[in-house]
C-alpha cells in the first residue's frame, strides 16, 4: 500500500501549485506596488519640474497665476492622489556676496520661505553675485492602494533650479 501511495503522481501539480502560487503572488503585487511608486515619484518630480519651468519662461507673475501653476501641478500627478502633494515656488537672488536670499516664495503645502532669508542646502556654485534662479519643491508622500508589500508611505521630495529665461529675474505681482 505506500509503495503505491509513493509511485501515485495524481495530484503533484496541484500541491506543486499550492506551495509555489503564495510566493508568485507576493512577487507579483511587489513589483506591481514598486512600479506605482516609482509612477508617483516620477509624476511628482516631473510636477515640480513643470511648476519651475513655467514660472522661469516670464519676467513676471501673479499670485494668482502661482495658484494656477499649482493646479497643472496637480493635473500632472494623475491618476495618483494630490492630497499629499505639497510643492514651493522661489525665486532665488544672489546678493553682492554671492549668498543667495529669497526674492519671493509660495508654496501649495509647503510654508513659503521667508522673504530675504539665506536658502539653506543650495549649491554652493550655482549663483554668481546679482544672478536669479527658480527653485522648486516638491514632497509627495505615496500609498499603495494594496498595501501588502509596501504597507507604510514612502516619502518623496526633490527640488529643481531654473534660470528666468525672459529676464534677469522673475518678480511676483500680487
Amino acid at each position: 500500500m505506500l509503495r503505491r501511495l509513493r509511485s501515485d503522481q495524481r495530484g503533484l501539480a496541484a500541491v506543486e501549485f499550492a506551495l509555489i502560487a503564495p510566493m508568485m503572488i507576493l512577487l507579483y503585487t511587489g513589483l506591481a506596488e514598486f512600479t506605482l511608486a516609482m509612477m508617483a515619484e516620477r509624476r511628482a518630480a516631473h510636477a515640480a519640474s513643470v511648476v519651475a519651468d513655467l514660472v522661469a519662461q516670464t519676467n513676471q507673475i501673479t499670485v494668482a497665476q502661482v495658484s494656477d501653476v499649482f493646479t497643472v501641478a496637480n493635473a500632472i500627478m494623475s491618476p495618483f492622489s494630490t492630497t499629499t502633494l505639497k510643492l514651493r515656488i522661489t525665486s532665488v537672488t544672489a546678493d553682492v556676496n554671492g549668498v543667495p536670499k529669497v526674492s519671493w516664495s509660495q508654496g501649495s503645502g509647503l510654508g513659503a520661505l521667508t522673504t530675504g532669508a539665506t536658502v539653506a542646502g543650495f549649491p554652493p556654485t550655482l549663483l554668481a553675485a546679482g544672478d536669479s534662479v527658480i527653485m522648486a519643491d516638491v514632497q509627495y508622500a505615496f500609498t499603495s492602494p494594496l498595501k501588502l508589500n509596501l504597507p507604510n508611505p514612502i516619502n518623496y521630495s526633490d527640488t529643481f533650479y531654473l534660470r528666468p529665461r525672459t529676464s534677469p529675474s522673475v518678480t511676483l505681482l500680487p
